[in-house]
């Protein structure tokens, strides 16, 4: 840390020469080309072409290398495209300027295109800029940043640094780019509905509460937009989708961030069945576009998507993992999640006792693929049950190696039913559990005007972006994960 500051001082000073010379911060250069294009456009071509062509170039970023060598030097500049190396000499009037500047400043260069002895295409600059001091000294060079709260911290220097880190988040926006194609093509429309609202629904979830001093009254981060896109398949807007923002009031681990980003859909006159098959779609042009194909490794194991995923009940989940006995039997689900030393509460039917054994036995052994369905009616109080068995839903979640990816079911449109469903849920609140819902009238009032039959989904992007960017915690694919200040 002394050395640090030491340097960040000797940078402190040359910028006070800089400013007393009033050079300090300029804003007046533009540059023509980026590196990536022109190694693209002229990476090809040989020593000859370019000394012919006298190809001009002008480009500026931050200087990452640099090798001075008495009356030339060679840096490197590196812009969000890639990095391109420049050849300076002793003819620049600010040659001596130059050899004095630092990594992490950043450099504006002007010049023309030739190749080095070794083939390195390299810009030999005839103008060279200083357009903006480095107070801070980058990491050692060629090790990144060791520490990995540091990488979650300061994700500015994290993607200044490392390559595999901005092509996480370069293919994490070529994910969300695929959803919205894919939704597009089939028809469906992106709308915006509040983040702020005065009653939180749409999932089981503890919510972020907050006040409006103009209205005085509390409002509520919203934990999902499902009630609102949904009222908007009443108003009939048949198919539409929103890539949103959550907020859920939970805890911190490698799977969940209390910011958190989803992707939910809704469409009318389907179901259950046909949103598993676009969950299918969706999924596999998410991994075309981040891994250029649906079979790949992920933390050494292999995953593949191009099959048809396997759909199995959750009944079945469990009893795949040894467990024989009456799965609607309260008494005997109580006694296998105490033996597991699964906390629950008496005010929990069988449904949520059912659920609670599948999380802790079964869900973490769905590595391929895989649709768990029929989830009891008592922990899905938006999901239509289930015509010949109302104890269960038409609901799926999907699980990749053992994570939940998307959840989705045909949607509860009898607004009876609704209303004693946000009934009982206002019941587990009251009895304490924080997590349950809050009763929504309007709604309730919505489903009265009448919601043609409806299937809804929701994708979970983060997670989908760990699979397809073989990232180990949900931070790595967040650019700001929430932590503790420091101290």
């Amino acid at each position: 840390m002394e050395d640090e500051n030491k340097l960040v001082e000797e940078r402190r000073e040359k910028l006070k020469a800089l400013r007393a010379s009033g050079i300090a911060y300029p804003n007046d250069f533009r540059r023509s080309d980026l590196a990536g294009n022109l190694f693209k456009l002229h990476g090809g071509k040989s020593k000859e072409d370019l000394e012919k062509e006298k190809v001009p170039a002008t480009i500026a970023g931050r200087m990452v290398l640099k090798r001075v060598m008495g009356k030339a030097s060679f840096a490197t500049l590196q812009d969000g495209s890639g990095r391109m190396q420049i050849y300076v000499s002793n003819a620049l009037g600010n040659y001596e300027d130059f050899k004095h500047w630092d990594l992490g400043d950043i450099v504006g260069a002007s010049g023309t295109l030739f190749k080095t002895k070794t083939g390195e295409l390299t810009i030999q600059a005839t103008s060279l800029r200083l357009l903006a001091k480095a107070l801070r000294p980058l990491p050692e060079k060629f090790h990144g940043i060791a520490d990995q709260e540091m990488k979650y911290r300061q994700r500015y220097l994290d993607l200044i640094v490392s390559d595999k880190t901005k092509d996480t988040f370069y293919k994490r926006i070529k994910i969300i780019q695929a959803l919205r194609e894919a939704m597009g093509a089939d028809g469906y429309l992106e709308v915006e509905t509040p983040m702020m609202q005065p009653i939180p629904g749409g999932a089981v979830a503890r919510p972020f509460k907050t006040h409006h001093h103009a209205l005085d009254m509390d409002m509520f981060l919203r934990i999902a937009p499902e009630l609102y896109l949904k009222r908007l398949v009443v108003g009939g807007m048949e198919r539409v989708y929103e890539i949103n923002r959550n907020f859920r009031n939970e805890g911190i681990s490698t799977r969940h961030n209390p910011e958190f980003t989803m992707m939910e859909w809704y469409c009318a006159y389907e179901d259950c069945e046909y949103m598993m098959a676009h969950t299918e779609k969706l999924v596999r042009a998410a991994a075309q576009a981040a891994r250029g194909g649906t079979v790949f490794a992920y933390q050494g194991k292999e995953l593949n998507l191009e099959k048809r995923f396997e759909r199995i009940p959750m009944s079945n989940a469990i009893r795949n993992q040894g467990v024989e006995g009456d799965l609607r039997d309260r008494s005997f689900l109580a006694q296998k999640l105490s033996s597991l030393s699964v906390k629950f509460e008496d005010s929990h039917g069988w449904g949520a006792l059912q659920l609670m054994l599948f999380e802790a036995l079964a869900e973490k052994h769905l590595i391929q693929p895989t649709f768990v369905t029929e989830y009891p009616a008592e922990v899905s109080p938006l999901s239509r049950r289930n015509d010949r068995d109302p104890g269960i839903v038409d609901r799926f979640e999907l699980f990749i190696d053992g994570k939940e990816i998307a959840n989705g079911f045909s949607e509860l449109n009898d607004p009876v039913d609704q209303a004693e469903r946000f009934k009982g849920q206002v019941a587990r609140k009251e009895s304490g559990d924080v997590e349950a819902m809050y009763y929504d009238a309007d709604y309730i009032r919505a489903l009265e005007y009448g919601m043609p039959p409806t299937a809804g989904g929701g994708l979970g992007i983060d997670r989908l972006a760990m699979l397809l960017t073989d990232s180990p915690s949900i931070r790595d694919v967040i650019l700001f994960p929430h932590l503790r200040p420091e101290s």
